[in-house]
């Protein structure tokens, strides 16, 4: 159980690295921007159409030629580069381990639970999984994204944004009013810790109250009255923010550097203005502002449009479509960070908040069952705000075509969430992966799929075993979680094969009712011309999610493909142990920075012991 916390073994192989992508890079860079000049993203063209003569299109027209006479001077130092770089990466190891150095042991990170404090009644998790297309800058415009460094940036600063705010729960003890509920209070800025047992509208601003009670008038009044249907339905408003860290700008091993922004700070507005949901209308109310903070919208906007989480029916949970990563967000998987010198920055943002990252994971070159030669790594990326115990990247051995230039895999992660009062550890394992993507290779993800469920299994087999001549207790696992892109959706025919394969037997998916159809609220986007216009439909016109609900109506185009998934098992846990997920969303803070939705999951881990 060993991590890897550099790339390679000794201090020389650590020279000849860094010499060898040192003359490989400038060829690098010459033809990554010498393509990228004669690919155009959308914004690109609409300027270019407005104005032929435009200062880009000059650009383009300049640059290109001397772009092409670089790259070809700087060949020769690239091929000789090469040849040191490519036989390193047989002793490369598969991925590299950072953390960042806590003044307390046991600390989980910012707003963490200690790992010493594991309650008797269990935990909740939280989870997300996301696609974030951090390919070279030209191969990320033929996603039509550009500006690869700065996107990773972007996407890290508006992770840690979104999971360092408060997580604000609210219980309604009357079922006939539940408007309140509805309403997206998550995404108040942090900074915020108050109970509010009255009406939440006279208790949120320092027991003063607001003037705007849609029932109590213009008047300020903090005592509850049997006419506001706030107060009668006994509202409580529980905000609970992450604790700031006193050691955020301690050092970090790896490649890690201190100086940026905190995890709790919400400067970074540009975190989310893009995704932020905006309401519309008169004076008055209460709102969320395009800086996070509370502002005056109209009070309509609250009382009488429809929230976004909500329950469908029998659903034991809610499920929503939100303008920010969850809050106290405790695991995160990424894909397609394939990119060098973003997947520094984008680790460098994500340790503000994670303690601990597993990154640059996969193989380059020749090594092992991946025959072909790899020019990208696996792009897979893991970041935990519990310690990581163990680790393992498995290459998958059948890509075809351009996915065979990656190296594509799952990465398998042990990790310490507690310890119980027998001295017990609790942990729990999740897998990161990205599957074959060519359509039409149904039977390469099918088998994948069969070496993911074999990997996994032999995973926690060798992770359980104790060290020789070393007596341990066993430990307690809290759960079993699958994250990532597996490239098929659950409502088109021709992913038919993938849609029944065992995997799901062994693993939840919340948002799936059977093969080949999904439940009614996994539809991310209400508007049907937005679906149309911004969503990837399945392939097929024959299924779409939910089409056989009765009473619901859903055109068979622009549906969206969901591609990215969550899944659970509640398989090997403890006896009497009990998962139940709390919360399901679709999180749009990434808008404009991947061609992706994120998804996420809180997760409650239930032991059937009661609190002494």
């Amino acid at each position: 159980m060993v991590l890897h916390t550099t790339p390679y073994s000794g201090a020389c192989l650590h020279f000849l690295d860094g010499l060898s992508w040192s003359l490989v890079f400038p060829c690098y860079w010459l033809l990554d921007q010498l393509l990228a000049s004669c690919v155009a993203t959308s914004l690109e063209k609409h300027r270019r159409s407005q104005d032929p003569c435009s200062f880009l299109t000059l650009c383009v027209l300049i640059s290109a030629p001397l772009y092409l006479l670089l790259l070809l001077a700087s060949l020769p130092l690239a091929l000789l580069g090469f040849v040191i770089w490519a036989p390193l990466q047989a002793v490369r190891q598969p991925y590299l381990y950072t953390h960042r150095r806590l003044a307390e042991q046991g600390q989980a990170g910012p707003g963490g639970v200690g790992l010493g404090e594991w309650r008797p009644q269990g935990r909740s998790f939280c989870f997300c999984s996301a696609n974030v297309c951090l390919l070279p800058d030209s191969l990320a415009r033929f996603n039509n994204l550009s500006d690869t460094h700065r996107r990773a940036r972007e996407v890290g600063k508006r992770i840690r944004n979104g999971a360092s705010r408060p997580q604000i729960k609210i219980y309604i003890d009357s079922p006939t009013n539940t408007s309140i509920s509805a309403v997206s209070f998550s995404s108040l800025a942090t900074g915020f810790r108050r109970e509010a047992p009255d009406c939440p509208l006279h208790s949120l601003q320092d027991g003063q109250g607001l003037h705007d009670c849609p029932v109590h008038g213009e008047g300020t009044q903090t005592k509850p009255s049997s006419d506001c249907p706030l107060h009668a339905s006994g509202v409580q408003i529980s905000i609970s923010a992450p604790e700031p860290d006193p050691q955020e700008e301690e050092a970090e091993t790896g490649n890690h550097r201190p100086g940026e922004q905190t995890a709790g700070d919400t400067g970074s507005m540009t975190a989310s203005r893009e995704s932020l949901a905006r309401y519309h209308g008169g004076d008055g109310g209460i709102g969320i502002s395009s800086n996070n903070t509370l502002s005056h919208v109209p009070r309509t906007s609250i009382f009488k449009r429809p929230g976004r989480k909500r329950r469908h029916g029998d659903e034991t949970f809610d499920h929503e479509i939100s303008a920010f990563f969850p809050a106290n967000l405790d695991f995160l998987a990424l894909q397609e960070v394939f990119d060098h010198g973003s997947t520094t920055r984008l680790r460098r943002q994500l340790h503000r908040y994670f303690p601990y990252v597993l990154s640059d994971v996969g193989r380059y070159g020749w090594k092992g069952c991946c025959s072909s030669f790899k020019f990208l790594n696996s792009g897979l990326m893991l970041a935990s705000r519990y310690p990581i115990l163990d680790a393992r990247f498995e290459c998958y051995p059948n890509g075809r075509g351009e996915d065979a230039l990656a190296a594509k895999g799952a990465l398998f992660a042990k990790v310490h969430v507690g310890t119980s009062h027998q001295e017990q550890r609790v942990v729990g394992y999740l897998t990161c992966t990205h599957l074959h993507a060519i359509e039409g290779d149904a039977s390469v993800r099918c088998e994948q799929l069969d070496l993911l469920l074999q990997w996994g299994a032999e995973f926690r087999q060798s992770s359980s075993q104790p060290p020789e001549g070393e007596k341990v207790l066993e430990d307690l696992v809290a759960f079993d979680v699958v994250l990532g892109d597996l490239n098929f959706d659950n409502c088109s025919s021709e992913d038919k094969l993938e849609q029944q394969h065992a995997l799901f037997t062994q693993y939840k998916d919340p948002c799936r009712l059977g093969p080949g159809e999904d439940k009614p609220w996994a539809l991310v986007m209400e508007n049907e011309e937005g679906r149309k216009e911004y969503l990837v439909f399945p392939p097929s016109k024959s299924h779409c999610p939910a089409s056989s609900q009765k009473g619901r109506k859903i055109p068979l185009k622009g549906n969206g493909r969901r591609i990215d998934y969550m899944l659970y098992s509640d398989e090997g846990l403890q006896q009497d142990w009990k998962l139940e997920i709390e919360e399901f969303s679709f999180v749009t803070q990434l808008a404009g920075l991947t061609d992706h939705l994120s998804v996420a999951m809180r997760l409650a881990v239930s032991t059937g012991e009661e609190e002494p």
